[in-house]
């Protein structure tokens, strides 16, 4: 495994980031534990989880996951480098919303913290990041929340996740005006078939020390042989969702079907291939990956190891081309 630092932070964290949103509803206790023990075993120290994860009925199910691996001992927790996120409500789905139990009030951020401390079995949260932009909450009172959370041991940094460019310089610089350290990462949406990031979000990332930890680094399935695994009738998981609505677009249809020719040529396999593109891209520390099977873990293994020639990037740049410098991509 290779290691970076997280943003303008001391903090070391393995290339690849492991996701644990399938564990609970896709993947079981005993076989996410299983995957667990694999990915600590290969070096990946970064985990992420998101209070709401488990869904439905089952939210919190996920961190409870994460919680009784890391009750198992064996130095788990000490290795693992622990993200977790809050703002979404924890109501069980379709019930009632009670007031302030969801977004980035100073309450909802005290409560929600104490309520994955508890559900992940473990004193204090290494990364805690705020899952969405609330517009209602100023920052200066997110981050007396912040402060206060970080002067207790419960919280060392923070972070955000799908927040736009313009509000990652509005954190920092009210957190600058504070004295208080500001977000250190951004999780965002980021591929080679969804390179809006790379207009405002990377660059105001970049300017500010924030490291960029992309997820859906495959774009729901997409860019991971979703033509291929349809031909084969294994593209169940392509057939919805994100990967679905891009296949029933006949000009993407014929993007990825480039790529998937292009990859053939090279004898690559469009996931890993995918994954190590971002691994190229500046200010990414790494993506998130969410395998459901040991087998999905090690296809994500190896694209760390896997370099790409400059013939190549310069290839998929023309079948996914990016958006361009900001502001000359948009300005003139």
């Amino acid at each position: 495994m290779k290691y970076t630092q997280l943003g303008r932070t001391g903090l070391k964290v393995s290339r690849l980031v492991l996701g644990t949103m399938n564990f609970g509803p896709q993947t079981d206790e005993a076989q996410s534990h299983t995957i667990m023990d694999a990915a600590q075993s290969a070096g990946v120290n970064f985990f992420d989880t998101a209070n709401v994860y488990g869904f439905g009925a089952d939210k919190g199910r996920t961190e409870e996951i994460v919680g009784s691996w890391f009750a198992k001992g064996g130095g788990r927790r000490d290795k693992t480098v622990l993200a977790t996120k809050g703002y979404a409500n924890m109501a069980p789905e379709g019930g009632p919303v009670w007031p302030n139990h969801d977004k980035l009030s100073a309450l909802n951020i005290r409560r929600s913290v104490d309520a994955s401390l508890k559900r992940l079995g473990t004193d204090y949260i290494d990364l805690y990041q705020f899952h969405h932009v609330d517009r209602d909450t100023p920052w200066d009172e997110i981050w007396q929340a912040m402060d206060v959370l970080v002067q207790q041991g419960k919280v060392v940094y923070v972070g955000s996740s799908n927040h736009a460019g313009w509000h990652l310089a509005r954190a920092n610089e009210t957190a600058a005006r504070r004295g208080t350290y500001g977000l250190v990462s951004e999780q965002c949406l980021y591929n080679l078939a969804e390179r809006r990031a790379e207009m405002e979000v990377i660059p105001a990332a970049e300017g500010y020390g924030l490291g960029v930890i992309p997820w859906s680094p495959l774009h729901g399935g997409l860019l991971g042989g979703a033509l291929r695994k349809e031909r084969e009738g294994g593209g169940a998981r392509s057939a919805v969702g994100r990967s679905a609505e891009a296949l029933a677009n006949s000009t993407i249809r014929a993007r990825i079907q480039s790529y998937e020719d292009l990859l053939d040529k090279h004898g690559l396999e469009p996931g890993e291939t995918a994954l190590a593109w971002l691994l190229t891209r500046p200010g990414v520390t790494g993506p998130i990956v969410g395998p459901r099977t040991e087998d999905q873990l090690a296809s994500a293994l190896r694209a760390v190891e896997l370099t790409l020639t400059d013939e190549l990037l310069g290839s998929l740049d023309e079948i996914f081309p990016g958006p361009g410098p900001s502001p000359e991509a948009f300005a003139w």
